[in-house]
């Protein structure tokens, strides 16, 4: 599922587990909304060369697993994903802007996850394994 990744200065293999939610919890991302914002986060994905995962939208809430460059921060990643999907969003459906108070869609907070293959006691666990190696030379 999460291949190794090159470019022209690094290999990675990461994965962010994304949730954003509308403004207000509304749950406006149901039927044509939705449909438009899930091809709006797969084209502004796949423009940017980061490979969607797993992807799930709620109608107050989305969740997206990606995968994004080291040299991308993940901060600027949901700032596109946002402000992006938001201005096709609004262009899209006039109405929406009305049923959020303020105009705006996003909320401004968001979470991210990291997973991986390995849980972060096995990576202490080969970390300390090598600092006791290192030490005995």
């Amino acid at each position: 599922m999460l291949n190794v990744k090159t470019n022209r200065n690094c290999v990675y293999r990461t994965a962010y587990h994304l949730i954003w939610c509308p403004k207000y919890r509304k749950p406006v991302l149901q039927g044509m909304v939705a449909d438009t914002l899930s091809i709006a986060i797969d084209n502004l994905c796949r423009e940017n060369d980061w490979d969607v995962l797993a992807k799930e939208i709620q109608p107050d809430h989305v969740h997206l697993f990606v995968s994004i460059p080291p040299s991308c921060a993940v901060s600027n990643a949901v700032k596109i994903l946002k402000g992006s999907s938001a201005r096709m969003l609004f262009t899209q459906y006039p109405d929406l802007r009305a049923s959020l108070w303020g105009g705006h869609l996003w909320s401004p907070s968001y979470f991210v996850g990291t997973a991986g293959d390995v849980s972060a006691e096995v990576v202490l666990k080969y970390i300390e394994r090598a600092e006791h190696v290192n030490t005995r030379r």
